[in-house]
């Protein structure tokens, strides 16, 4: 069930009417008879089910979601059965005899007492009772030397599981991590199927290793890197750092000392401060070459931790120099206090001195921590994510607004079935009974079906879920799902999918490569001419150009706009039409359709309608795209310093984008140089606000632990029990 229904209160309240001698209670617009036996259970998937306060009142809620050490002894299990088979059964039959033996006892101890009662005469002259008596005597003690034996051979057995229980506890810890991150965002959300089913892809891992200990350190490491890329997939680019720093967190502790992390996310320092009572006096204690806006910053740092305080040598300013006026601090730190300081002891110093270069240093400490190259896995395409589905789960493409997967399904469908099998339904008012038809013919015909926008239809998707549980598909079904982020999508949808991102790429250079991915080189070279060559290429910079601008607000755009792919074709159609008519080209005319009826029909703002009127003439005039007088000449008018290629070879072009560096260059959006640094300073307080909402959620998850709880309170327990005896 999804909640408690309404028409069930009265038999949950016991609104019951006595009619003579039995009991009736109404039902929807029946009364039925009610029996004092009766119970109703009532079950959901939903791990936090929405319950409204009058019906939380009526029911009692029991969880039995699984607990951390639940999944340890789970996990532990399958290690030991994939690694050690022979263990489980050796363990098995151990318990069965060592049963048998206490039987064969119990048994020995009835037949005794039973031979005594029945015996006649002087116990000491029956000479058959007291040869029984020996008898039992020695099988007893055979069985008693068997069950201290089963008794050692059992220690020894716990002791070869018990060496595989680092993983266990390593994987346990890592499952609750990611369940953590649907605090953040509601579509972030796994299943413990999907988790164990990567637990086993793991465990097949093929490594060469001398012995157990090794082997499990292996496997530590090749389940931490796949769960790393298989969340990672699943999360927007702007949360990858965010989860990098939460899982450092949770699966490294011993690289925090005390306080460091809660000084790192601000949980802790308000109440020292207030608790300060020479905050001025502090204050006034800081180096004049820190900055006047940091010295707050310092003060807490000092606060908080005075003995990383005291390491850093603050006062003497030449030490610092190169470190103060860096472009890159976070690589600049004087040498002899770096070889004092922890990597995240350089992170809480950049955070206190250089914020402008925390999302930076956030970044570096993350990937030395987890032994990674760069923060983003490489990026997973539609074709690589179709080997690793099933026709059972789902596939979820969580999309970020503006971006579209729906041409890349496409041609995927195309690829791998003919094009007869692939349907595609876009959501909306009426289109839910048509939804549900096709997804059952696909599913008996064994075809793909795509249900796009389930954003729109989120009260629909529970009618959708029950579907699902019932359909008995073939092997070539596949049932594709995109949808934009939404708080009331489904939880259980989410889980039962497998899901990965789709977003329009990070940096310029990636949304230039990206575009020259999706264009053919027949669309480049139609003609053989240059000029359109060049037009096409500064239309892809110039859309570049638009979204990148979309990640300093407000300096780039003053909000958010959808530019899309949608935006993209559509400039490519009048480049296409340009140059298909004459030769005399009306450069007017591409920027009045651009400006009022594509790009300029997202914006509602004044000064960013002028921004993009500046883009248009920068980019679309006779001096940067040149008539076919040029051929054969290189361009080097481009409005940036880069040089475009003589030739109509897509090639050429995807070596120029190749070229560019990957970090963007400010100026290539007309962005002063350091607006990186507000940039920076605003995604570290985002992550950081993230982070802390993470770890109040993983503080709460830890205060109860049931093994823990009931080690420390059997003693007292069994004292209560002794006492009222």
């Amino acid at each position: 069930m999804d909640g408690v229904e309404p028409v069930l209160y009265p038999l949950l309240r016991k609104d019951l009417v006595a009619q003579g001698p039995r009991y009736v209670v109404q039902i929807g617009d029946k009364i039925i008879d009610y029996n004092e036996e009766f119970h109703i259970f009532l079950s959901t998937r939903n791990p936090n089910p929405y319950i409204p306060p009058d019906a939380a009142s009526i029911v009692t809620e029991v969880n039995f979601t699984i607990t951390r050490s639940g999944l340890r002894g789970q996990l532990l299990a399958l290690t030991i059965q994939h690694e050690k088979p022979d263990l489980e059964e050796q363990k098995t039959k151990l318990l069965q005899q060592e049963e048998d033996k206490k039987i064969q006892l119990a048994k020995l101890e009835e037949s005794l007492l039973e031979t005594l009662a029945t015996s006649q005469g002087n116990i000491l002259e029956n000479k058959d009772l007291i040869e029984s008596l020996n008898q039992t005597k020695a099988s007893s003690a055979l069985i008693q030397e068997s069950l201290v034996e089963f008794q050692r051979l059992q220690i020894s057995l716990d002791q070869e599981r018990d060496a595989y229980l680092p993983l266990a506890e390593s994987a346990s810890k890592m499952y609750f991590i990611i369940s953590d991150l649907s605090k953040i965002n509601n579509m972030y959300r796994f299943s413990l199927a999907s988790f164990l089913r990567l637990f086993q892809r793991a465990l097949l891992s093929e490594v060469d290793v001398g012995n157990t200990e090794e082997r499990i350190r292996s496997l530590i490491s090749s389940l931490k890197h796949m769960v790393y890329e298989y969340v990672c997939r699943c999360l927007f680019k702007a949360d990858q750092l965010m989860f990098a720093l939460h899982f450092v967190k949770g699966m490294h502790p011993e690289l925090f000392h005390d306080n460091e992390w809660d000084t790192f996310t601000g949980v802790i320092i308000g109440d020292m401060l207030r608790k300060s009572d020479s905050q001025k006096s502090v204050r006034d204690q800081i180096p004049s070459w820190i900055e006047q806006e940091r010295t707050w910053a310092v003060a807490t740092l000092k606060i908080a931790l005075p003995a990383l305080y005291q390491t850093l040598c603050f006062q003497d300013a030449p030490l610092w120099q190169t470190f103060s006026r860096s472009s890159m601090c976070e690589q600049d730190f004087p040498s002899i206090i770096a070889n004092r300081l922890s990597l995240f002891q350089q992170v809480l110093v950049v955070q206190a001195v250089r914020p402008d270069r925390l999302q930076s240093a956030m970044a570096l400490f993350a990937c030395k921590a987890l032994g990674i190259k760069e923060l983003s896995p490489s990026p997973l395409n539609l074709k690589r994510l179709y080997q690793e589905t099933l026709e059972i789960e789902p596939i979820l493409i969580i999309i970020s607004p503006g971006a579209d997967p729906s041409q890349e399904l496409q041609e995927l469908a195309s690829m791998e079935r003919n094009g007869e099998c692939y349907h595609q339904i876009a959501m909306g008012q009426g289109q839910a009974d048509l939804a549900i038809q096709t997804v059952k013919e696909c599913a008996r015909n064994g075809e793909w079906v795509c249900l796009k926008n389930l954003h729109l239809v989120v009260s629909w998707l529970p009618t959708l879920e029950k579907e699902l549980n019932n359909l008995q598909p073939q092997p070539g079904f596949r049932l594709w799902l995109t949808a934009e982020v939404h708080s009331k999508f489904s939880p259980i949808l989410l889980q039962s999918s497998l899901k990965i991102t789709y977003e329009a790429p990070p940096g310029l250079k990636k949304n230039l490569m990206r575009t020259y991915e999706s264009w053919t080189p027949e669309q480049i070279s139609k003609k053989g001419s240059l000029s359109r060559a060049y037009a096409l290429f500064s239309l892809a910079w110039f859309h570049a150009a638009c979204q990148e601008r979309r990640n300093y607000i407000p300096q780039g755009w003053t909000k958010f706009y959808e530019f899309s792919l949608s935006d993209l074709r559509a400039g490519y159609d009048i480049i296409d039409r340009l140059f298909d008519g004459t030769k005399d080209f009306q450069w007017e005319f591409v920027h009045g359709l651009l400006e009022n009826a594509i790009y300029g029909g997202r914006i509602d703002n004044y000064f960013d309608m002028r921004v993009l009127r500046s883009y248009l003439e920068q980019f679309f005039n006779s001096r940067v795209i040149a008539d076919s007088n040029f051929r054969g000449k290189k361009m080097s008018r481009f409005p940036y310093p880069i040089s475009l290629p003589s030739s109509c070879n897509i090639l050429d072009y995807r070596h120029v984008i190749e070229s560019l560096p990957e970090d963007d260059n400010p100026d290539f959006f007309g962005l002063p140089a350091n607006i990186a640094r507000s940039s920076q300073r605003m995604i570290s307080c985002l992550v950081i606000s993230q982070l802390r909402i993470l770890s109040r959620s993983v503080t709460a998850g830890c205060k109860f632990d049931r093994e823990i709880w009931s080690n420390e309170l059997s003693p007292v327990l069994n004292l209560w029990k002794k006492l009222n005896q």
